[in-house]
């Protein structure tokens, strides 16, 4: 993969908003900052123009001179401390970028005569903040620009853009959706709540807020959930996904992710086989209980006071 750094502006005045902390708003309950900075994990260095905050990874932090100077006068800042070939520039509202987009802008950006790549919106427009620039003509010229206009405080990135040849990809609807307005944090939150999206959003976002880098499949985890439930009793299924990943835990200490995901599979499996086991003996009972004593083998009612405490 192209080694990159990443520079996320997080400093403008969110008027649409408020003057809100848009990069501190969450979606998802994730901050919309650490969903942007979750996208480009694969920076060699990461540059937040803005002011300082916690953050789910760690950054370099700078701000642009004067504060308010816009978008040109943040980017010229951020680039000061990056050394990479290119640099992925993103605005820090972006809540459904991922990592497919800033490869997608890196194959684009190094095709032969170009200097950068930006995505296009639905409507075709070019968006300069979700876009890959090679840093030494993003350099060339901000300096020029500089030189003409007597600084970049308070110039519109179009610009700079219309002086590089970059090539253009449409990413999508998603990868270029911003949050201006509380409409769109709105809309934002709505959208990962629908049925097809909001298991993974979730399982994301539990997975940052635990520091966990770990990819595992989900159906699996699923499915022991559902045969615990089925076959031994409701409460079954939280607890038994917990006990698997602890045990995995324990199995893949000191591992890595790889290995990790491994033992989370390998508990899963003896678990759910467990499960079915369970249900398997509860249908030979069924299936050989006497009707004259009016319940299971031996007569004996099941003990109502315990049904759906999770006792077997």
């Amino acid at each position: 993969m192209t080694a990159y750094d990443v520079i996320v502006l997080a400093g403008g005045a969110a008027k649409r908003l408020g003057g809100a902390d848009k990069p501190g708003v969450r979606v998802g309950g994730r901050a919309l900052l650490d969903r942007v900075l979750a996208a480009c994990d694969g920076a060699a260095r990461t540059v937040v123009v803005g002011d300082r905050r916690a953050t789910a990874r760690s950054v370099v932090w700078t701000r642009e001179v004067p504060q308010g100077g816009g978008p040109l006068a943040a980017l010229g800042a951020g680039l000061k401390l990056t050394t990479a070939e290119y640099v992925l520039v993103l605005s820090a509202d972006l809540p459904f970028l991922g990592p497919g987009t800033a490869d997608a802008l890196l194959t684009a950006a190094g095709r032969p005569g170009c200097e950068g790549a930006l995505c296009t919106d639905p409507d075709g427009r070019d968006q300069p903040l979700v876009a890959v620039y090679r840093a030494e003509p993003l350099r060339r010229e901000l300096a020029l620009i500089a030189t003409e206009y007597g600084g970049l405080a308070g110039l519109p990135l179009r610009i700079l853009t219309a002086e590089l040849e970059l090539a253009r990809i449409d990413a999508g609807p998603d990868a270029v959706f911003d949050c201006d307005t509380w409409d769109d944090i709105a809309a934002a939150r709505a959208r990962i709540r629908e049925h097809g999206a909001v298991l993974d959003e979730w399982i994301t976002s539990v997975k940052n807020e635990l520091g966990i880098e770990l990819d595992v499949d989900t159906g699996v985890l699923l499915d022991l959930a559902r045969d615990a439930a089925h076959g031994v009793a409701r409460p079954a299924a939280p607890l038994t996904t917990f006990l698997v990943g602890y045990a995995a835990a324990r199995a893949s200490a000191g591992a890595g992710p790889d290995e990790a995901a491994a033992a989370v599979a390998e508990a899963s499996r003896k678990a759910t086989a467990l499960a079915l086991r369970w249900e398997a003996e509860a249908a030979e009972a069924a299936g050989q209980g006497g009707d004259a004593a009016g319940g299971p083998a031996g007569g004996t009612k099941p003990d109502a006071g315990r049904e759906g405490t999770g006792t077997p």
